[in-house]
């Protein structure tokens, strides 16, 4: 009889537990469900940050080729600008060279 009421209350002790760990996992649901909504948002911030770098990197990249395109203009230009000062140059030396030659006839 004796081992009966230790069985029965040792029954009673483990049903007890499980009472308390099967209220404890119901408050901790709550914790969980948390966790799982912080971590759905955390994706989408993630995505949104992953999309937004990835439309900066592109704009960099269009970026940095009108650039290239804009130095490699602007060198033409400049090879440009040196041709035709040098044209000026032979120009004006060709110039003074008549302007010489007139000035010998002339005297």
């Amino acid at each position: 009889m004796e081992s009966l009421y230790n069985k029965e209350k040792q029954l009673e002790t483990a049903l007890n537990k499980l009472m308390s760990l099967s209220k404890s996992s119901t408050s901790h649901i709550g914790d969980i469900n948390d966790v799982i909504n912080e971590k759905n948002q955390l994706k989408i911030e993630k995505n949104e940050i992953e999309n937004k770098f990835n439309q900066l990197l592109e704009e960099h990249n269009n970026l940095k080729s009108k650039l290239k395109n804009l130095e490699e203009e602007n060198k033409k230009n400049k090879r440009f600008q040196d041709e035709l000062n040098q044209d000026i140059n032979e120009l004006s030396q060709e110039t003074d060279s008549l302007v010489e030659e007139i000035d010998k006839w002339q005297t």
